[in-house]
Formats: C-alpha cells, sequence, structure tokens
C-alpha cells in the first residue's frame, strides 16, 4: 500500500512557477513599450495638427480665400479626391499582375544565383526617390508613349476611357498612372516574394508528388496560401500610390476637373500634387486650405493601410502547415 505525500514540498512543487525577469528583459520591454508609445502620440499630434489647422476652411464665407475663390471646400476638393483615386486605382491595376509575376518567378522558377540578383535589382527601385521618377515620366516617357496614344485612341477610340483628343506631349493621366506603377513595384513584388517563400515545403511537394505540374502546384498550393498576403502587399502599393507627390507634379498639370478619360491632355491631379504646386502661394486662409486637403489625403491613407494590417492580422490565424 502506497501513501501519497502531501508535505510542504509537494505543495510547494504543485504551485505555478513564475519566470524571473531578469533587468536586461525589463529595459527591453519597457523600450519597445516606449518606442509603441511614441508612434501613437506622433500619429495622434499629426493628426490634431490637420484637424486643428483645417476647421477655418470650412468656414461658410469663403470669399477671402483666394484658393477657394468663393467655392466650397467640398466642391473644391472633390476633383482632387478623384484624381487621386483614379490614378492610383489604374496604378494598381498595372502593378499589381506583374508584381506577382515577378515574385513567382523569383520564388519559384528562376535559378537561385538569378533569383536572388533579380531581388536584389528590385529592391534597388524602391531607393530611387521620387523626383527622379518624376522627370524620367516627363522628359522621357511621356514622349515616348504619344504613338502608342495616337495608335490606342485611333484603334480603340469607341471605348469611352480612350476616346477623345490625345495629348500631343504625353503627360497625361495614363501615363502618371504608369510612373506609380513602377514605384509601387518594388514594395508590392518583395512582399509577395517573401508570402511565396513561406509556403509549406510539404503542401508543394504534396502537389507535385501527385502528379501536378509546377504551374499546377502553384496554382493549388502557393497562390491560395499566400492569397491574404498578395492582398495585403497591394494594399500597402496603394498607400505608397495615394501619397506619392513630386512623380505626379511633374507630370500633370494642375486641373481640377473629373473626367475617366487616359489619354486627354486635361486630366485630374490628384491631392500631393496640388499641395506642393499651391503652397509656395498660399497664404491666410489659403494655407488652413491646403492643410484641410492633407487632412483628407492623411484620412483615406491611413484607411488604407489600415485595411492592409486588417488583411495581414487575418492571415495570421491561417498556418498552411495545418
Amino acid at each position: 500500500m502506497t501513501t501519497t505525500s502531501t508535505g510542504p514540498d509537494t505543495a510547494r512543487s504543485s504551485r505555478p512557477r513564475t519566470a524571473v525577469r531578469r533587468p536586461g528583459d525589463r529595459i527591453f520591454s519597457g523600450t519597445a513599450l516606449g518606442a509603441g508609445m511614441i508612434i501613437l502620440v506622433t500619429l495622434a499630434a499629426v493628426a490634431l495638427f490637420l484637424i486643428v489647422q483645417a476647421i477655418p476652411a470650412f468656414a461658410p464665407d469663403t470669399s477671402g480665400n483666394h484658393i477657394l475663390e468663393g467655392e466650397s471646400f467640398l466642391s473644391w476638393v472633390w476633383p482632387f479626391v478623384f484624381g487621386t483615386l483614379w490614378s492610383s486605382f489604374i496604378a494598381l491595376i498595372i502593378a499589381a499582375p506583374i508584381a506577382i509575376g515577378i515574385a513567382l518567378f523569383i520564388s519559384h522558377y528562376a535559378p537561385r544565383k538569378l533569383a536572388g540578383l533579380l531581388g536584389y535589382v528590385i529592391d534597388l527601385l524602391a531607393a530611387v526617390p521620387s523626383v527622379v521618377f518624376g522627370l524620367w515620366g516627363a522628359l522621357t516617357f511621356a514622349p515616348m508613349l504619344v504613338p502608342f496614344y495616337k495608335w490606342l485612341n485611333t484603334n480603340m477610340g469607341w471605348f469611352p476611357l480612350f476616346g477623345g483628343t490625345p495629348s500631343g506631349t504625353g503627360k497625361t493621366i495614363l501615363t502618371a498612372a504608369l510612373v506609380l506603377a513602377v514605384m509601387i513595384l518594388p514594395i508590392m513584388t518583395a512582399i509577395c516574394r517573401e508570402v511565396f517563400l513561406q509556403t509549406p515545403k510539404l503542401h508543394e511537394e504534396a502537389a507535385l508528388a501527385l502528379g501536378a505540374t509546377r504551374w499546377e502546384m502553384v496554382r493549388m498550393a502557393v497562390l491560395p496560401f499566400a492569397r491574404s498576403g498578395m492582398v495585403s502587399g497591394a494594399m500597402l502599393g496603394l498607400g505608397r500610390a495615394l501619397g506619392e507627390t513630386m512623380a505626379v507634379t511633374l507630370v500633370l498639370s494642375p486641373l481640377g476637373i473629373v473626367t475617366f478619360n487616359l489619354l486627354n491632355p486635361e486630366n485630374p491631379t490628384t491631392i500631393p500634387a496640388i499641395i506642393a504646386l499651391r503652397f509656395p502661394e498660399a497664404h491666410d486662409e489659403g494655407v488652413n486650405t491646403l492643410i484641410a486637403a492633407g487632412l483628407i489625403l492623411f484620412v483615406v491613407t491611413f484607411a488604407v493601410n489600415f485595411v492592409a494590417r486588417w488583411i495581414v492580422s487575418r492571415r495570421a490565424e491561417f498556418s498552411g502547415a495545418n
């Protein structure tokens, strides 16, 4: 007959043991918490500054505002909101398939040395200043596109997007969107590449063992696993395109119009471009008007990045290794 000991030693061993926090752990934890709080405080300070400075732009009487010129703020800013969303949406439509294709080639098709070289070149594109892209788009890329725009207008002018009179300089909303597509390509490609490389090898090998070709393996194992990662990469690229300033400023003229035509010389411009162009001459209520436009851009960009982070957090709930 055995007896169970219930002495002090047994009671002490049954208690849950708490980890001993070393001084280094406490310092690191406090530093990380402080850094996170600094980010939140900075974001709140920026938002508060924009809101306070933008209030005068919403005044009922805008006759003294040299930018609004008697027009209400919402009717003035709406064409620029449209231009920002329209150019960014076109850039996203163009860049997303190319980024996914490059990422797939680097992660699953290219030899290791070539994949490393291509990945390095794609990452270098992110280091090119936006003003360089703008100068290239305005001085080199736009004139190159003029013959293509004329051909597109001649053969597909029946489609509303390509109708009207094509620009003789090539500086159109489509050119600006193409430049933005080149600019957001690196971040989208990098995110898609990393997500593709995280696909569980067991899933890929299982698909190949069942007789699937490499493309069938990619379609059945890689793309479903990386779907949310691709969407989040696209959303982050869209956030970059929404806030771009110099590239669009150098390509488009500051016109406050709403049109879906892609080839006409008269094009809608973006909020960052109109702020950069009008701010040197702004004074009094005009400065508040441009700050209010920046507040609208802040809200739109914050919403896009919030959606992207939400998609990334949803992806963390799924593990392809299950």
